[in-house]
């Protein structure tokens, strides 16, 4: 199956999930995750329409993604990956939407950078909904207070969460979390959902999901 043929049924899936919770068309963006590839495996999916797309590191997309941006407007970028302090330049100044925010010294970094240079990020807090020890985010539990530091303290904008399940359980339950921690924070955006488990997502209440390896192929 050829890359296209993939993004569209990736695309046909999240209409279906969509009708099947009775959610509008449309209601789903699908962020295309591009980690890995380079600029020529990347150029058929936007040629075939896709606008968004997932990059996990800050100085690999900086190799790529500023040459496709300019030769296509309109092109968002999000970072889905771990950020570092040192990398907050370089990410306010490439990425659109940054979906990691995770702990308060990297919020400082962002409030910063985006004050210096003039830009506004969209930000999502990254929420450790499975508490797993090496996996980034915010606890659950302590994820409103967290939300509430960035905007009152820092002034920064968190207009959604984030959340990577275990690998080895049920993302239900988790997807349920994200989305009722969303309502106390009132904030409206949820990304989760990755290839294995985007419908299962859009069902729980996702606005968008990461698709990597059901578009691109194995990495």
């Amino acid at each position: 199956m050829e890359l296209q043929e993939r993004l569209n049924d990736v695309r046909a899936r999240i209409s279906a999930a969509e009708r099947q919770s009775q959610r509008p068309a449309g209601s789903v963006q699908l962020v295309a995750v591009s980690k890995t590839f380079d600029a020529e495996v990347i150029r058929p999916a936007i040629a075939a329409g896709q606008r968004i797309f997932g990059e996990n590191r800050v100085q690999e997309s900086q190799g790529k993604w500023p040459e496709l941006k300019t030769e296509t407007p309109g092109i968002e970028l999000h970072l889905i990956g771990p950020l570092q302090s040192n990398k907050a330049a370089d990410a306010v100044a490439l990425f659109d939407v940054i979906e990691t925010v995770d702990r308060e010294k990297i919020a400082r970094a962002i409030a910063g950078e985006m004050k210096r240079q003039g830009k506004t990020v969209r930000l999502y807090v990254q929420v450790n909904s499975g508490l797993e020890p090496q996996k980034a985010g915010i606890a659950p539990a302590d994820t409103p207070a967290f939300v509430y530091f960035c905007r009152n303290e820092l002034g920064l904008s968190i207009e959604g969460l984030m959340c990577i399940p275990p690998a080895e359980e049920n993302p239900g339950p988790h997807f349920a979390l994200l989305a009722k921690i969303a309502r106390q924070c009132r904030v409206e955006k949820l990304s989760m959902g990755m290839s294995g488990d985007y419908e299962t997502a859009v069902a729980f209440g996702a606005t968008s999901v990461r698709v990597g390896s059901a578009i691109f192929g194995a990495r």
